[in-house]
């Protein structure tokens, strides 16, 4: 059970200490401190593009566990509290560490996918999970193949979710992924190639036809 648990979330990375922590926060949440569980989740996530991928599974077990528990929301709270500042600093994190931006993105975009209210959408996230991903769709952004690879990623796993919710501002996006794809002559060509795949990704309805997903896929590998 313990080898499945690091296996299944992704905790190799840490410390041994910090291992037990977030195992026993994942099964006994009320006998951890649930404040300190959540800073080392977001830090961790800041740093591991591997486990910000994977941190929005860990975060919602934590957060079921603990609602079943004691009908507590300290880690939730707290995660949240995180997420808004590092959302408020998140200019000042791409210029320092474009890393890290990248991982900010992928990891609240990760929580918006696991942590529902009634399996809807937190309300809380979805204006700011779309700043960062209209950023992520500014020309400068474009440029840069590691953000294109992100926005990418992320539409693909909650573009449709999102629309859902609001659709205005996905239009919005898309009006910038279209001008960017059209009028951008610097883009690199893989860049365009991931950004006409997306375009045809939402007008297919948020899938791709078997033929257009064999070219693509094609192109991409070689």
């Amino acid at each position: 059970m313990e080898m499945s648990v690091k296996e299944d979330y992704k905790i190799q990375s840490f410390d041994p200490e910090t291992q037990n922590l977030l195992k026993t926060a994942l099964k006994e949440p009320s006998t951890v401190d649930l404040e300190k569980v959540a800073d080392v989740i977001v830090d961790q996530s800041l740093k591991n593009q591997v486990f910000s991928k994977e941190a929005g599974r860990i975060c919602y077990t934590i957060v079921q566990a603990e609602a079943n528990q004691n009908n507590g929301n300290v880690f939730r709270r707290r995660l949240l509290t995180r997420l808004q500042q590092q959302f408020k600093v998140r200019e000042e994190t791409r210029a320092h560490s474009l890393q890290e931006w990248v991982c900010f993105v992928t990891f609240i975009c990760n929580i918006f996918d696991y942590l529902k209210v009634n399996n809807m959408p937190m309300v809380a996230l979805v204006h700011p999970v779309y700043d960062c991903l209209l950023r992520l769709a500014q020309p400068d952004a474009l440029l840069n193949e590691e953000e294109v690879d992100c926005l990418v990623l992320q539409l693909h796993r909650i573009g449709e979710q999102l629309e859902t919710v609001n659709s205005q501002r996905m239009d919005e996006l898309f009006f910038l992924l279209r001008d960017g794809f059209l009028l951008q002559e610097s883009i690199g060509s893989m860049a365009r190639l991931l950004l006409l795949e997306m375009l045809e990704f939402r007008a297919g309805g948020w899938k791709l036809s078997s033929t257009a997903n064999k070219y693509y896929y094609s192109e991409l590998a070689e």
